[in-house]
């Protein structure tokens, strides 16, 4: 914890002749930005296996006429189709789940008043009027919703329900794209293993679950979840286009 808030202050030092008292939120902007370019990678593996998974849709619309009173064998010949054609199902996921520590570990950094025996001098940080290691809660509490800090929450929230909007259009877009393709060969709408049909209703509405987790956690969590949120949003729109 000690190795990575250093890491923290020395990139706040970096940008703090440009970003002045903001430095140390620029510093979490970069960092996420750092991250995500180490996964671009596997974002990049990831929307392949999408292209792959849309280009299969004919022939699971085909797999489930045969099934369709076996969800079983349904599922069993659609695995079997992913793996024949070293197609994963789950390939999408492995770019989110792998930030998970560094968000995790930045979590955690702005929660604690101490860092091994020391003052968590991290925690004087501020975006704007905000502190780095409050939380909405603690905006509302010193000057309400119109509040110094409390505009810095509202901003944030502009932000995410921009980009949570933008996300559920290009979601609903692609998904009725995928109808289409289901419809045209006979099959059912979603082209999916059993079971998927209920997951792939409510993704579009992932996005908004954003503006939960910005006013509950720390504001350098929370700044670190709507950065990636807009990259993820850029990187789809530019990956899938």
């Amino acid at each position: 914890m000690s190795v990575f808030a250093h890491l923290v202050e020395q990139l706040a030092d970096l940008l703090e002749p440009l970003f002045h008292a903001c430095a140390a939120a620029a510093a979490i902007v970069l960092f996420t930005a750092l991250v995500r370019l180490l996964v671009h990678p596997l974002s990049r593996a990831a929307a392949r296996g999408g292209r792959a998974r849309a280009a299969l849709q004919p022939r699971i619309a085909e797999l489930r006429r045969r099934h369709a009173k076996n969800p079983e064998k349904l599922r069993q010949a659609v695995l079997e189709l992913h793996a024949e054609e070293k197609v994963s199902p789950l390939s999408g996921c492995l770019p989110s789940l792998l930030q998970l520590p560094a968000f995790f570990l930045l979590y955690h950094l702005f929660s604690n008043r101490t860092i091994g025996d020391a003052p968590n001098s991290l925690l004087d940080h501020r975006l704007f009027a905000a502190p780095l290691g409050g939380r909405w809660a603690d905006a509302l509490a010193d000057g309400g919703v119109f509040g110094a800090a409390g505009v810095v929450y509202l901003a944030l929230f502009a932000v995410v329900a921009a980009v949570a909007t933008f996300n559920y259009r290009r979601t609903k877009q692609m998904a009725a794209a995928g109808a289409t393709v289901g419809a045209g060969d006979g099959g059912g709408a979603d082209g999916q293993l059993p079971g998927l049909g209920a997951v792939g209703k409510v993704m579009p509405f992932m996005s908004f679950l954003t503006l939960f987790t910005v006013a509950v956690m720390p504001l350098a969590a929370a700044l670190y979840m709507v950065t990636s949120t807009a990259w993820s949003a850029v990187e789809r729109a530019v990956l899938y286009r």
